[in-house]
Formats: C-alpha cells, structure tokens, sequence
C-alpha cells in the first residue's frame, strides 16, 4: 500500500447507513496509512465520529440532483482536487458521483465508485442516471448479488469490477466486550417476562419486513407465540402512517404483548448480546445486509429473507436460517426452528456464525481490499 496517498470520499450526507459506515472505515485506514481522508458531504449525525478518526468534512450541497447544482458542484469538486492533490476520488453515491465524474475526468484524477445498492428504474433517463456508478475507473460492489446485477446491465470487463464485502469490526462487536450489567438490563427493560428475545433491528420502512413478521408471529401457535418477545428496533424517519399502520395490525392480531415498537438504539453490540435471535425478513432485496454480519460476530442465530446479498451471509441451518421472500409461512417455519434448539444447539449455530464473519466479513478485510483498489487504480491511471 502507498502512504501519504489523500483521498476524496463523496457521500450525500453522514446519517447512519451502511455507505457511511464503510466511508468512515476507509477514513481510519487512509489515516492509518499516513494519508489524508477528505470526505464531502453534507454533514449529518457521524460527524463528531468523522473528526475524530482523523478525516476533514467538505461540506457542500451534494444530495441535490438538480443538473445546474452538479454542474456547479463539479466545478467546486475540480477546484478542491487540485488544491488538495488529491490521488483518488471515490463517489459512493449516484447524484454525488455525477459531479465528481466530471471533476474527475477534468483533473485527470483516477476515479472509483462503490455499487452500494441494485438502483431501480427502467426508463432510459433513469438507467442514464444509474450509469455513472459504473463509470469509475474501477468499480466496486459490495457482494456479489451486486456484482451479478452490474454485469448484467453494463458490459464491464472483470479488470474494473472488484466485489469488496461489508465488513464488521470484530473488536467492537465481540461478545466478550460488552459490559454484562448493560446487557443484563437492557434484556430485562425488552424482554417482558418471555423466555427468548427476537429483534428485528432496522429503518421502520414497509420493505424492512415488519409488517411481515407480525404475520407470520400471528400464526404460530400459542403456546410457542408467548415464548418470543419481539422488538421492532429503528427510526420512522417521519414514516407516521405507516408505523400507525403497523400498530393497527400488531393490535388486531392480539400481538400487543409480543412486540414492542423501540427508536433508534445506537449501542448495537450490546442490542445483539441481550437478544437471543436477529430478524432481517426484508422484503425487498437487500444489496449486501449488514444485520446479518454484525449479528452473527456477536455469536447470535439470524432468519434472513432468501434474496439479495443476505444469501451470501448466512448458511442456511447452519449460521442461521433463511426463508422464501414475502412468505409469512416460511418465516413462521424459521421461527418454530428455532424455538425448537436447544441450548447446546443454539450454542453450536452462534458460535459458527461468528467464525463465518471473522473469516469472511471483516472491516479491516474491507478496509485492506480498498487500499489495494487505490493501489491498483494510481498503477493503471484515468480512462478518458
């Protein structure tokens, strides 16, 4: 890896999201290698955590995908390159990256984009729009659901296609480090007297799968219902009807002691140490699946839906289990499975979940892979 190398990151802004996560993984690395990490954006809640890992915020009114503000954001963007010599830019999002292409191309600087998400639309100036995340010099997806589905939309040879998993920092999310008395009443504040906890951890949003579980937990028997306390854990993000909705059917289902609709809880590796089991039924397509790995580092059983990057992540039986899309009877199946494991076995399930992420999912592998696409790109130099 080359030191000193400095690097413009551009993301639309810094709320908590897996893009902005690994923004800030490859902020540490940059600075861990001697090199400086500028990051523009327009700020949002990971800012303090941003400064304090070393990186510089530039901020400037990047989620606006008006073409006259990319324009001028382009102009802004070459400007910056140049002052800052900048070695390598790296868009990690679709409105961002447009501006950043062109200040690119510009300046001559070698350009990188990273393919978080599958990106719909089928009219042409929708696909014209989603091009520019095949459009860097090297192009990274973030599983290789992602990568199947930019190959088969861009012809794309395999010399500027790397798959880069998400990572998970197995320091941070490690069993042994919680502190017990935290884990201990943050389990007794959720769990209600129920002898196992699930989480589904997770946007409030339809596609999440909420309002699926709560289905498939209608039909399970009773006697199995009441042994899972269930907690809907994450932001509406201004979603007021349809979390409305989805009291209004947790009610009519009689399931108002069984699941608990929470906020936003941020100490996530002791959310997963007090759970017993992680939920991740998306309804859509996840383009890699973050609860997946982060819950299985802290040695704890998933059911994820069978699609998207989550087919990747989790062995099924094994690691954890994963159910057809959109079925509440699958799902239902999944949870009778794994209310039927004993202890032993539920022992046996997390500990292989965790030895899945430490060989495979790990944030200083995702950080190490990037470094070597920095390397590779100042090697070949900019297309035209």
């Amino acid at each position: 890896m080359r030191r000193g190398l400095t690097v413009l990151q551009i993301i639309p802004e810094l709320a908590a999201g897996g893009a902005e996560r690994t923004t800030l993984e490859i902020v540490e690395a940059l600075k861990a290698s001697g090199g400086r990490a500028l990051v523009v954006s327009e700020g949002g809640r990971l800012e303090s955590e941003l400064e304090q890992l070393g990186g510089e915020l530039i901020r400037l009114p990047v989620k606006s995908k008006n073409p006259f503000r990319l324009r001028k954001n382009a102009s802004i963007l070459a400007d910056i390159i140049r002052q800052e010599q900048v070695d390598v830019v790296h868009a990690r999002s679709r409105a961002p990256a447009w501006s950043a292409l062109w200040a690119a191309r510009r300046t001559g600087t070698p350009f990188v984009t990273t393919h978080h998400g599958s990106y719909g639309g089928r009219s042409a100036p929708k696909k014209l729009y989603n091009s520019v995340m095949a459009r860097g010099d090297i192009v990274i997806a973030n599983s290789e659901y992602i990568a199947d589905h930019v190959r088969s939309l861009y012809d794309l040879p395999d010399t500027r296609l790397v798959t880069i998993p998400r990572g998970v920092d197995t320091d941070v999310f490690d069993p042994a480090r919680v502190e017990a008395g935290k884990v201990s009443d943050l389990r007794a504040s959720l769990i209600n007297e129920r002898e196992f906890l699930a989480i589904l951890p997770g946007r409030l949003t339809e596609w999440k799968g909420q309002g699926l579980l709560v289905e498939a937990l209608a039909r399970l028997p009773d006697d199995q219902k009441s042994r899972l306390q269930v907690c809907l854990i994450g932001d509406a993000q201004g979603r007021n009807e349809y979390v409305s909705g989805l009291r209004l059917q947790i009610h009519a289902a009689g399931l108002d002691e069984s699941v608990n609709i929470s906020g936003h809880y941020s100490d996530m590796p002791t959310l997963y140490a007090a759970s017993d089991l992680v939920l991740a039924p998306s309804t859509r397509p996840e383009a890699f699946g973050r609860i997946a790995i982060e819950a299985g580092a802290m040695g704890k059983p998933v059911i994820v839906a069978d699609h998207g990057g989550q087919r990747e992540t989790v062995i099924n039986e094994e690691t954890g289990w994963r159910f057809a899309p959109k079925d509440a009877d699958a799902l239902a199946e999944a949870l009778k499975r794994f209310l039927s494991l004993t202890p032993d076995a539920r022992e046996v399930m997390g500990s292989a979940a965790r030895q899945l992420v430490s060989s495979r999912y790990t944030k200083s592998a995702l950080q190490a892979a990037t470094l070597e696409v920095y390397d590779r790109v100042l090697t070949q130099g900019a297309h035209a």
